[in-house]
């Protein structure tokens, strides 16, 4: 019979899973959230000098298994019901894998220490962030230039900077408002004509520059009463039964006509002043011209009874036959007769102008009334 063997009293080492944490996953725990590159070095320090300890405690088989997870059993401690030998002879050194080196660099005064490093993807994005910092070049500097031509930065919108705009802009209101009020009260005068084919001279009406159109028209009709004026188709009839005819004459069969421009009833005379509307004529000129302003102060401005005198007044020196007073029955049955076939009444707008503007004329200025 063969000799059985010896039983031996030491178990077989078993073959553990190395649970030993590597400096990378470590580091990788470690600088979750740095920001700072300062930071990120001293918390690499840390973690390389750690494992280099317990590398070292490990060879020399003083690493207990309070210190790291991955400390293994002592040969005096019980693993698994069983005595596990401890090694006889000199502990051999672990050998190091050289460590690789980093592709990204922090700058190219990078020490050792960064070099001895292992580039991770954590490491990376800190770097790259780290790295962005403003070039100091002159190109840099030039693309920060001010602009001279830049308007000025708008001003900080307060509660008191947004009250003291709005109270400027009431105040400015207020000082338009009663500069419009004393320019409609000023009064003006406009010598005009009746027209019924032929000019008749009538004189002037005193009117006020915020007065509507229809007003001066019933103005003319009483002048026209007064002198008892004759139309030409009527030349041989009674002053007294041409007075009776005017006064039975109504505004609305009345019309003012501007040069060749018809002004509708509705209007005032501010309208056309304020707007500066033009006459539409190749001379020029405004188909009202009379001042937008309110008139200079005087001393008898404090007098309620003054009144200025006629020659006084502004618009006294103005052609009369410019502005006409026509009966409107004459012209529905004249106006396709020169000059009243060239008359258009006023409407606002650029599609006026234009029609005003198209109508031809000889080298005078003259206007063609045929085609």
């Amino acid at each position: 019979m063969a000799p059985s063997e010896p039983e031996s009293n030491t178990s077989t080492p078993r073959s553990f899973t190395g649970q030993s944490v590597s400096a990378e996953d470590m580091l990788k725990s470690q600088t979750v959230g740095l920001v700072h590159l300062s930071d990120f070095r001293k918390r690499r320090a840390e973690v390389l000098e750690q494992k280099e300890r317990e590398a070292h405690d490990k060879s020399l088989g003083r690493l207990g298994s309070g210190n790291s997870r991955s400390a293994t059993p002592s040969a005096g401690e019980v693993t698994d019901g069983s005595m596990t030998p401890r090694s006889e002879g000199p502990p051999k050194k672990k050998k190091k894998k050289p460590l690789a080196k980093s592709k990204l660099s922090f700058g190219d005064d990078e020490t050792g220490e960064e070099e001895s490093g292992t580039g991770t993807p954590r490491e990376l994005s800190v770097s790259r962030s780290a790295s962005k910092t403003p070039v100091d070049d002159g190109s840099a500097a030039r693309r920060m230039k001010a602009n001279p031509n830049a308007p000025p930065p708008p001003k900080a919108l307060t509660k008191a900077s947004i009250e003291a705009e709005a109270q400027a802009r009431e105040a400015l209101r207020k000082e338009f408002l009663a500069m419009q009020e004393a320019v409609k009260n000023t009064e003006m005068l406009i010598p005009f004509v009746f027209h019924d084919g032929t000019n008749v001279p009538a004189g002037t009406v005193k009117v006020k520059k915020g007065d509507h159109v229809w007003l001066f028209l019933d103005r003319c009709r009483k002048v026209g009463a007064e002198l008892g004026v004759r139309g030409a188709n009527n030349p041989s009839k009674a002053r007294q039964d041409t007075r009776r005819e005017w006064a039975r004459v109504s505004v609305d069969d009345l019309m003012l006509v501007k040069g060749e421009v018809i002004i509708p009833h509705h209007y005032e005379f501010y309208f056309f002043i304020a707007n500066r509307i033009p006459n539409y004529s190749r001379t020029g000129g405004l188909l009202f011209d009379y001042s937008d302003k309110p008139p200079p102060a005087s001393a008898n401005d404090n007098d309620p009874l003054y009144r200025p005198s006629d020659d006084q007044l502004e618009g006294a020196d103005k052609d009369p036959t410019q502005t006409k007073v026509v009966d409107r029955r004459w012209y529905e049955k004249n106006k396709h007769i020169y000059p009243a076939s060239l008359w258009h009444e006023y409407e606002p707008g650029k599609d006026f102008e234009e029609k005003m503007t198209s109508t031809r004329r000889d080298a005078l200025g003259n206007t063609f009334f045929f085609e």
